[in-house]
């Protein structure tokens, strides 16, 4: 049977139909919003404009941040004025972009969260060879190797996607487009195109979760031979990394390594990677760093024109 794609546009159903509710995640989304904004830009402005971007844990925090910013824009402003709507709607053009540019800044971050944990490895495991290992030309080269594995990890979505007959039902249980929700809605057999699915998000989440996992644990093992404060400061710097992993990959993974299926609970797990950790990052990257809020410090002496020690 050949199927027409005759949709032109998605209903995303959000989180309620109950207009007082709306109002009110409309305020606390928004105010996740701003408060995304305001911090992974000062954490950005404050590692430019200091040199702890000549360091490599830093220089790849900046772009964690920005690939934080850019990915939860691809989100959340949709979300925010999808609350106030009467028709929650997005066009069959815009569901494919949004899909396509929310995995490739998603598929940024993760390949640069492992920048980051190899960046700890070698500092921790071979710091002799550090500056060698992490010159400023590798930290370059991962940085683009990371933007072309989003864009593949995106591409791949997005063709499993676009191919897709969409004949009947455009109502999506969701708020933003994404494969899983898309397959529901499609009318054709699905299930090569889910298994797909699972080997592009989930394996890919995954493999890259047990990597992480994995040069953790050598980190771990590692100090164990250093002097307390040593061992202490390797920890407080790690532990900020393997909050931030965990909290970005668990959703993640509850959503992609199953089998080719919607839930409800998908919306609340799909808010951890999509708002939660974007929001939480910067507090947790600086509350605990004594550089970044020194960082920090400077930089607002300098917009306010007042004396400050570092």
């Amino acid at each position: 049977m050949v199927y027409r794609n005759n949709i032109t546009e998605f209903i995303l159903l959000g989180f309620s139909q109950n207009k007082e509710i709306e109002a009110l995640y409309f305020f606390v989304f928004l105010l996740c919003y701003l408060a995304i904004l305001i911090g992974n830009l000062l954490v950005m402005v404050s590692i430019t404009f200091s040199s702890l971007i000549r360091q490599p844990m830093y220089f790849f925090l900046c772009y964690l941040s920005l690939s934080d910013l850019c990915y939860t824009s691809t989100v959340t402003p949709k979300l925010i004025i999808d609350l106030l709507a009467t028709k929650k709607s997005i066009s069959y053009n815009g569901c494919m972009t949004q899909l396509f540019t929310m995995h490739f800044f998603g598929g940024i971050e993760v390949f640069i969260l492992t920048g980051m944990a190899y960046d700890r490895y070698v500092a921790i495991c071979k710091p002799l060879h550090y500056t060698v290992i992490m010159s400023r030309q590798r930290c370059h080269a991962m940085l683009a190797a990371s933007c072309a594995g989003g864009f593949l990890h995106s591409f791949g979505q997005f063709l499993l996607a676009i191919v897709l007959p969409y004949c009947g039902p455009n109502q999506m249980d969701h708020y933003f487009c994404d494969v899983y929700p898309l397959l529901k809605l499609a009318c054709a057999d699905t299930s090569k195109i889910g298994f797909l699915v699972i080997a592009n998000s989930g394996l890919m989440g995954m493999v890259t979760f047990v990597v992480l996992l994995i040069s953790y644990g050598v980190i771990l093992f590692t100090v164990r031979a250093y002097s307390a404060e040593h061992r202490r400061k390797a920890l407080s710097t790690c532990s900020s990394h393997v909050t931030v992993v965990v909290l970005f990959f668990a959703p993640l993974l509850f959503i992609y390594i199953r089998p080719a299926t919607t839930l409800p609970e998908d919306k609340v797990f799909a808010l951890f990677y999509t708002i939660i950790a974007p929001m939480l990052n910067p507090l947790i990257y600086t509350l605990r760093n004594t550089e970044m809020k020194n960082a920090i410090r400077r930089l607002w002496c300098r917009i306010t024109g007042s004396e400050g020690n570092p």
